[in-house]
């Protein structure tokens, strides 16, 4: 086999190396003015998000309302990105007597359920390479 195929071969053989994992670089706004705590996590399956089994989660300060981070080394997939703004300190989403939030919240894409959480589909990023996303707390 001649050197040039032997080094075709080779740069072939890496190039799914080179792809398979990335970075996710992620803003949220529309926080609390005042400093808060974002907590944020990451799930990679429909399963995982309605169990709350995250991939990784981050915290991270805001200020003035927004925030930003990155979640690295992901490998290519869909994912989704659920976080609340912890106003009180309490390291809790705070809820009213039925249920409903009190701080704020946020999914990826901005997506919002019907009575209850938005589903996996809805929130779902594709993540193919090195990328950045923006989505609001509400």
């Amino acid at each position: 086999m001649k050197f040039s195929h032997v080094a075709l071969l080779l740069a072939a053989a890496a190039l799914p190396l080179a792809v398979s994992a990335a970075d996710l670089r992620v803003t949220v706004s529309d926080g609390p003015a005042a400093p808060a705590t974002l907590y944020l996590a990451i799930f990679d399956t429909a399963e995982a998000l309605a169990s709350d089994k995250a991939l990784s989660s981050q915290k991270v300060e805001m200020r003035d309302g927004t925030a930003q981070l990155v979640f690295t080394d992901l490998p290519v997939g869909r994912y989704v990105i659920k976080s609340f703004a912890d106003e009180n300190g309490n390291s809790k989403l705070d809820k009213n007597i039925v249920g409903l939030p009190i701080e704020r919240y946020g999914f990826s894409n901005d997506a919002r359920g019907r009575m209850g959480p938005p589903t996996f589909d809805a929130a779902a990023v594709q993540v193919d390479a090195d990328m950045s996303i923006t989505f609001r707390l509400r």
